[in-house]
């Protein structure tokens, strides 16, 4: 269990959302930006707090817009990327007006992708956890039957009511069998904090709209070598819904970037493999 004496709260308006915000770290170190995926919130940086933290970053750690104490703005078209974007680069507003960090699992990492795609002065460097590049994937998604089937559950979640109504089914029992899928056991109080996130009204709905609205969005694609910040994908081989040849198509949209794999680590690689993507962060956070 994470020590929560090293994490303070607060509240910060992005555009037109309020972001509940988790910070560690001291107020003057360098800025990194830590982007939780679906269907997690900022405990799901839990186990990177104490070694990113005491290492000197300053860490902020929203939950984003739709999940657990951050608003929830009602409708598809408020989930589109540029918006959890511009959510990104306001909440960095807030504490800096120099490049800053920006670490992202999941669908975090997809805002991440989106916030060096276009706003890439904005950043220092980028980590990016098992997830593909926004264009990338939605090309797959049309064009690789393998990774059409492995993602199939994105276009049911992206169906009106019915998935929203399974997952809430028998007290989350999807959702905890989602995070249960990581190589290291979750501990029951763990899943009862993950629990009380996904029952706060509107949650559900909010955190489905993501997926809605990324097959929604049209995506050009992106020349080789044009994204110039420094990237790190770290990415765990077993994940079961993203190929590692997403992996190394986004790598080639790169001009300065690393990819390791990890060929133990499930999707939930922060989780799986702690002590070593944390060294991995630290490392790619020097630059």
């Amino acid at each position: 269990m994470i020590d929560l004496s090293m994490v303070r709260f607060t509240k910060r308006v992005c555009n037109d959302v309020t972001l509940h915000v988790a910070e560690s770290g001291p107020e003057n170190g360098p800025l990194v930006i830590l982007l939780h995926g679906f269907p997690e919130f900022w405990f799901g940086w839990r186990e990177q707090i104490a070694a990113l933290a005491g290492a000197g970053y300053h860490l902020v750690i929203p939950d984003q817009r739709g999940y657990n104490l951050s608003d929830k703005p009602k409708g598809i078209e408020n989930y589109d990327v540029d918006k959890l974007s511009d959510d990104v680069l306001a909440l960095a507003a807030h504490y800096t007006n120099e490049p800053f960090r920006l670490v992202g699992h999941d669908w975090g990492a997809l805002a991440a992708w989106w916030t060096a795609t276009r706003h890439p002065e904005k950043l220092r460097s980028l980590c990016v956890l098992n997830c593909p590049h926004p264009a990338i994937w939605t090309d797959a998604m049309k064009n690789d039957p393998v990774q059409r089937r492995a993602s199939w559950y994105v276009r049911v979640f992206a169906l009106p009511w019915l998935p929203e109504f399974l997952l809430r089914n028998r007290n989350f029992r999807g959702l905890v069998g989602a995070i249960r899928g990581a190589n290291r056991a979750v501990p029951d109080e763990d899943v009862e904090i993950y629990r009380k996130a996904w029952a706060q009204p509107g949650a559900l709905t909010a955190m489905l709209n993501w997926y809605s609205a990324v097959l929604r969005r049209k995506f050009d694609p992106i020349p080789r070598a044009s994204i110039a910040v420094p990237v790190h994908i770290i990415w765990g081989q077993q994940d079961v819904a993203a190929l590692p040849a997403l992996a190394k198509a986004s790598k080639a949209l790169c001009s300065n970037a690393t990819l390791t794999f990890l060929p133990d680590a499930t999707h939930w690689v922060a989780h799986d493999e702690p002590e070593r993507v944390n060294a991995l962060l630290l490392d790619a956070l020097k630059s």
